[in-house]
């Protein structure tokens, strides 16, 4: 019996009851779909959540690389990705952390550098409580669906 878990893990986090802001569980919904046909994802676990919190810093032991799938209004259209450092923020004393916190909470936990990891940001128009997610936001998880399939997996799996 294997207890290693996947290499790669990526984590979507948002709400599914606020418009844009079901852009990270869509994501989840998506892999989720792909990887459910198709061997390609075997290496891959997914984990999705409402917001990211201290305790998720244990599901990033054992993995190679990370990528963190969240809604945002102040990046480029479709999306944005970018490698993250560990850093405490403001938001490491809350109850919703930022990804660079979670880094940092697993670095203080091991006593060792985190996986490397990385954020992709999906362009977000509309949050409202109860709303559907905009066309706009629609079209954007299309095209960050596809980078990660034929752009960061590839590359990551090297």
């Amino acid at each position: 019996m294997n207890d290693r878990p996947a290499p790669i893990l990526i984590f979507t986090y948002g709400n599914p009851s606020r418009g844009d802001d079901a852009l990270g569980p869509a994501m989840f919904e998506l892999l989720e779909k792909h990887q459910q046909e198709t061997a390609e994802l075997n290496k891959v676990a997914l984990l999705t959540d409402f917001q990211l919190q201290i305790e998720h810093a244990v599901d990033l032991q054992g993995r190679e690389a990370v990528l963190f799938v969240d809604a945002g209004v102040s990046c480029s259209k479709p999306f944005e990705c970018h490698k993250l450092r560990a850093e405490r923020d403001e938001s490491f004393t809350t109850h919703a952390m930022s990804p660079s916190a979670v880094l940092a909470v697993y670095k203080q936990i091991n006593h060792r550098e985190p996986p490397p990891a990385f954020l992709l940001t999906i362009r977000a128009y509309e949050f409202g409580l109860g709303r559907e997610m905009s066309e706009q936001a629609k079209a954007n998880l299309q095209k960050a669906y596809h980078y990660i399939l034929e752009c960061y997996l590839p590359n990551i799996s090297q």
